[in-house]
């Protein structure tokens, strides 16, 4: 247990991880009366999330509570009392208070009026430096000086003046997921962790792209002629589906881009959870694509079955049902010559376009990830178990989400609950006895 405090003294928290959750926790510890730093390995905090809003900044999703609440899937009820703290409508009034305007898109996400994360970082920044947040920036943690649980906190870290030693009276960690190495996540904390006794899933790649078997062939990829064609390219206006590995049927409208070794984009992304754990279970997926949504299978059977005359295929497939481009391309690249001859069989390619997917792309080219810290192993304060004192938040925790807003709304909400958790526990400290380990709520 840690030591008692002397009198009159501020407790010190080391908050590990310069993100969204470890801001968030380092302003609700200083709100608290601690004495805070923030620790981070690259040369400035909040890096991915900047670069998450270099084409604007999606903070949250202006839908109603109970469907969002619904886009965390199986970790639902372990956010939700979270989200319900500091969820969508909080989180603007929060970045209102900042300075920050923000407005509801025509798809329902939410964006700061000017779009960027850097006006609202630097005013973050500014505030949290205002009520006493420290920075130490580069610095890498390397775990404990010690493995005592539940001693005083020694933590250590690698600087460019070579390694250094923290003390703390409590730590929070906040140092991400896999994805996105070069900007801090690299998930070098999880053999730390499981050193430490905490149970942790393996990291996976969440809100990924998918490499393709074109043709059916595994690993055979895209062609060198459709991908000098098509490479980059959007594919708009369809509609994606698939059984998972238990039979459940899964389907999204969107739209979708062919990389150098298969798919991705939003519309795969929204679906990389079941597809991702279905190829884990089977080995591959198979995507259905309609290429034509607004169109029956009959309908289209009927309008290809017309005399082209003289005309191409391709002239014929654009004047009847009106595929061009990269959908006609791609219907080349998948379906079999003899197809194109029957009118019937042409029309259900349209509809249902299989694409054979049998690998996510790698970890560190996802948007997010998932696995993690198992909500199992902590307490109510999001406090390891196996370690007192030590408390996680964000995407070190078991959960993933689609993009949209969901992904930092928890973080968020996350955060601010692990900062409530430390100042919880902080309390004991105070008076000299503090609680092991177990629910602190």
């Amino acid at each position: 247990m840690p030591h008692a405090s002397p009198a009159g003294t501020t407790p010190r928290v080391a908050v590990v991880g310069g993100g969204p959750s470890g801001l968030i926790a380092a302003e609700t510890l200083a709100a608290a009366g601690c004495a805070v730093t923030v620790f981070d390995a690259m040369p400035s905090v909040g890096r991915k999330f900047l670069l998450a809003g270099r084409g604007g900044l999606n903070l949250t999703h202006g839908e109603p509570l109970a469907p969002f609440l619904e886009r965390y899937g199986e970790r639902r009820a372990w956010l939700a009392p979270m989200i319900a703290v500091f969820g969508p409508a909080a989180l603007r009034e929060w970045a209102h208070e900042l300075g920050v305007d923000t407005f509801v898109g025509s798809s329902g996400r939410v964006f700061p009026t000017e779009m960027k994360a850097a006006p609202l970082l630097r005013a973050w920044l500014a505030r949290l430096r205002a009520a006493g947040v420290r920075f130490a920036v580069r610095h890498r943690w390397l775990g404990w000086a010690d493995e005592a649980a539940g001693a005083l906190q020694r933590l250590r870290f690698a600087t460019p003046d070579g390694e250094r030693i923290v003390e703390a009276e409590a730590v929070l960690l906040a140092l991400g997921g896999g994805s996105w190495a070069k900007l801090g996540s690299d998930g070098a904390w999880v053999p730390l962790l499981r050193a430490a006794g905490a149970e942790v899933v393996a990291l996976q790649p969440a809100n990924c792209g998918f490499d393709v078997a074109a043709g059916g062939e595994a690993g055979a990829g895209w062609s060198a002629h459709f991908l000098a064609r098509f490479r980059g390219q959007p594919m708009k206006s369809v509609v994606a589906h698939f059984e998972d590995a238990d039979g459940r049927r899964h389907e999204r409208a969107g739209e979708c881009l062919i990389s150098a070794t298969g798919i991705e984009g939003g519309l795969i992304y929204a679906l990389s959870a079941p597809l991702r754990d279905t190829i884990a279970a089977h080995g591959s997926a198979i995507l259905s694509l309609d290429l034509a949504p607004g169109r029956s299978e009959a309908r289209l059977a009927c309008e290809l079955a017309r005399p082209r005359g003289s005309r191409s295929m391709a002239s014929h497939l654009q004047g009847q049902a009106g595929i061009k481009g990269l959908k006609a391309g791609l219907l080349r690249e998948c379906l079999p010559r003899a197809d194109f001859e029957d009118p019937a069989r042409l029309a259900a390619g349209i509809k249902a376009l299989p694409l054979k997917l049998v690998a996510p792309r790698p970890l560190d080219e996802a948007i997010s990830s998932a696995g993690g810290v198992r909500f199992e192993s902590i307490d109510d304060g999001l406090m390891l178990r196996a370690r007192p004192g030590v408390f996680v938040a964000g995407e070190m925790l078991d959960w993933e989400a689609p993009t949209g807003g969901y992904l930092l709304t928890a973080c968020f909400a996350t955060g601010l609950a692990a900062g409530k958790g430390v100042a919880r526990w902080l309390e004991g400290w105070r008076r000299g006895s503090v609680p092991g380990t177990g629910d602190n709520a």
